[in-house]
């Protein structure tokens, strides 16, 4: 047994050493592509892209010091890193192009941005493989890939082979080195060539700008949080208080269960893409509804179960899900989610915004029932 032990002890720290320098066809002087020598293939949109709109250019310092923040300077111009989860795309759900402040030039698109928790916004691969040069990095006494933009010559970030399917990469990138492209301005931007990735019947519904609020309890807010931002159409998240009578009200005061606060989350959600019906399908599968007063391990009447109707379509619809829900069975015990129409929501603390994205090791008591039964757009 000790010598089966030690070999595969062996073989892990081989392992490990193989991804620690570098990625696999790591090409020093080749010009290869990281996308193309990705361990599972790639899927790359375009290779290059033509026509007079991509004569793209970096201006001359004097003019990116007006053109620029210092943050953005700093990382594009002087190779810097910005505070995971402190940066503006990290946690953006919306569709689009991310192009480079400096010159312009597309390199990622959010159908390729995925869910790291690494508090940057992270891609499987280029949108335009030719725009993300490669370049071996040891400056930190590792050996990394860092990716610039081609025509701006931007530090961007670092490229890893830790990421998911269908090119096992994830391109770390920086947000200040990004501007945001949403997809419905692509054509008037002269972004045309890239626009119609997000027509209707592609990888991913375009976003239709219209948008509607949710306000939701059942329990740990923070846990409800973290499966709500993944829900298709969701467009944002944040976690406070409602249904209660303390004005500006804070954890302190809801904590105690006297304040009469719900945790909650409200959700800024696109209509078009998800009706407020399948998200409180979703909601009533992320929370056991029968417990009154109680999820998991937390109780007190801050964690009861409460839909917070912000119209009188939301309140029909609440009413109609809740007998939906009890006439398919989905549990043994009768729903007793309150639902009440929506007060003042006071915002929880920034060290309870996105907790779980940045303590992905937290407490949740929140998972989602398999109800096969039932269907989601």
């Amino acid at each position: 047994m000790k010598n089966f032990v030690l070999r595969w002890s062996l073989i892990a720290v081989i392992v490990v050493a193989i991804l620690a320098t570098g990625r696999m066809g790591l090409l020093q002087g080749s010009g290869q592509s990281v996308a193309k020598a990705g361990p599972t293939g790639t899927t790359e949109r375009f290779d290059t892209l033509s026509g007079p709109w991509t004569d793209f250019s970096k201006p001359d310092k004097a003019v990116l010091k007006k053109q620029l923040d210092g943050s953005q300077y700093k990382i594009t111009q002087e190779d810097g890193t910005e505070r995971p989860f402190f940066n503006d795309f990290w946690d953006n759900k919306k569709a689009g192009l991310y192009v480079d402040v400096v010159s312009g030039e597309p390199l990622f698109v959010s159908l390729d941005k995925f869910k790291s928790g690494t508090g940057w916004p992270s891609f499987t691969q280029p949108v335009v493989s030719d725009h993300v040069v490669e370049v071996v990095d040891e400056s930190h006494g590792m050996r990394r890939v860092e990716v610039r933009s081609k025509y701006g010559d931007s530090h961007l970030g670092h490229v890893f082979p830790d990421g998911p399917e269908p090119t096992g990469l994830r391109y770390c990138i920086n947000s200040a080195a990004l501007r945001f492209v949403p997809a419905e301005d692509l054509k008037a931007e002269g972004y045309t060539e890239l626009a119609g990735l997000f027509e209707k019947g592609g990888d991913e519904v375009m976003d239709s700008g219209k948008r509607e609020t949710a306000t939701l309890a059942g329990g740990c807010f923070w846990g409800m949080e973290d499966i709500i931002r993944e829900i298709p159409g969701v467009i944002d998240t944040e976690v406070g208080y409602a249904g209660g009578e303390v004005p500006n009200a804070t954890y302190d005061d809801v904590k105690k269960g006297t304040s009469g606060h719900a945790e909650s989350v409200q959700v800024i959600f696109d209509p078009e893409r998800l009706t407020y019906d399948d998200l409180l399908l979703w909601f009533f599968r992320m929370h056991d509804p029968t417990t009154k007063d109680r999820q998991g391990n937390d109780r007190g009447t801050q964690y009861r179960s409460a839909i917070f109707y912000h119209s009188d379509a939301q309140k029909e619809a609440a009413h109609r899900v809740i007998k939906q829900v009890d006439d398919a069975g989905h549990y043994n015990n009768p729903i007793v989610t309150e639902v009440v129409e929506a007060g003042p929501f006071f915002a929880g603390e920034d060290f309870h915004q996105d907790y779980l994205e940045k303590n992905p090791n937290g407490y949740t008591c929140h998972f989602l029932r398999d109800w096969k039964e039932t269907t989601h757009n």
